[in-house]
């Protein structure tokens, strides 16, 4: 792990931010304490120790219970066939050519029954050979009970932001303002969205971690690659109902869970991006991007890391 220090900066969008999006905004002073945090996301290796020693079965390993997911949709939400009702995650449906419209994301992205951490891309694949990629297929369950059994928590979006921030402070990236070097820091999407990517980052998919450089303060990947789960709730209002007038010491987060395109769901911040990011379409490769997660479900680019906070060590 490495020691973030204690450090008062603007979080959220920052001047000059031309991808800067309606939950990053408005930007405001923060003061977050120190603490420690993983030089990396969580790998298929450290993950899997955590379940051999455990024998914990993750969210997307277990069979689905529809009485449990009709709660959070809308009341008129028929019942999907039982062979579609079986344990599973989503995944992206790289083989796709053409969409019809931008705004329906269901067109590249697929219910993989039989998809998990242990088969990320479905029952016939494995991480073999994968120690040192980032676990994905990870639910909010799925990262909390790691940490209990590990003894770490996962870190606020502030705590997050402070962290892949560095030691600069102001800077839009991990690396600066540049977004012209993107593609030597980081592993996202080149290309045509979702049809095409090009691959100039050296990977078509997920990457091992610290395939980039680390930023200022040695983190790898803290941009690209897979999303990372935050302790917070998603709540796309949040920045906007905050009194600002002076620095907010250590924010948790919003009190409740809203967004507009997932109203019947509780979300959690995830923060970072990841292989999927393009320019053209969320351009979340930035500090300040922010998305809400289904706290119920994973995907083959959301995974997690750690911190230690220094009452943890008392």
């Amino acid at each position: 792990m490495i020691w973030v220090s204690k450090k008062t900066f603007i979080q959220g969008a920052k001047k000059g931010d031309k991808y800067a999006m309606h939950g990053e905004m408005p930007a405001h002073k923060v003061t977050v304490d120190g603490f420690f945090i993983d030089v990396t996301e969580v790998t298929n290796k450290q993950f899997k120790a955590f379940v051999d020693a455990t024998k914990y079965i993750t969210v997307a390993e277990r069979p689905v219970d529809w009485e449990a997911m009709k709660k959070e949709l809308p009341k008129s939400t028929p019942k999907p066939h039982d062979s579609i009702l079986q344990p599973g995650s989503l995944i992206f449906n790289k083989d796709v050519n053409k969409v019809a419209s931008m705004d329906n994301y269901t067109q590249w992205w697929t219910w993989k029954i039989g998809a998990s951490w242990k088969h990320p891309e479905g029952p016939e694949s494995s991480i073999e050979g994968k120690d040192n990629y980032p676990v994905v297929h990870i639910a909010l369950e799925d990262a909390l009970a790691y940490c209990k059994w590990a003894n770490r928590k996962l870190p606020t979006e502030a705590q997050w932001e402070s962290a892949a921030q560095g030691k600069d402070i102001d800077d839009i990236y991990t690396w600066g303002n540049n977004p012209e070097i993107l593609n030597a820091h980081a592993n996202t999407w080149q290309g045509v969205f979702p049809v095409k990517n090009e691959s100039k980052d050296g990977f078509e998919l997920i990457a091992p971690v610290k395939s980039y450089p680390p930023n200022s303060i040695g983190l790898y990947d803290m941009l690209g690659n897979v999303w990372e789960i935050t302790a917070d709730l998603f709540n796309v209002n949040y920045y906007k109902e905050l009194d600002s007038s002076q620095p907010i010491l250590n924010p948790k987060g919003a009190s409740t869970s809203f967004s507009p395109n997932n109203p019947y769901q509780v979300e959690h911040v995830i923060k970072g991006g990841s292989f999927l990011c393009n320019a053209s379409y969320c351009a979340s490769f930035r500090i300040s991007a922010k998305m809400g997660m289904s706290t119920d479900s994973g995907s083959d680019h959301i995974g997690f890391r750690t911190i230690v906070a220094l009452d943890m060590l008392e």
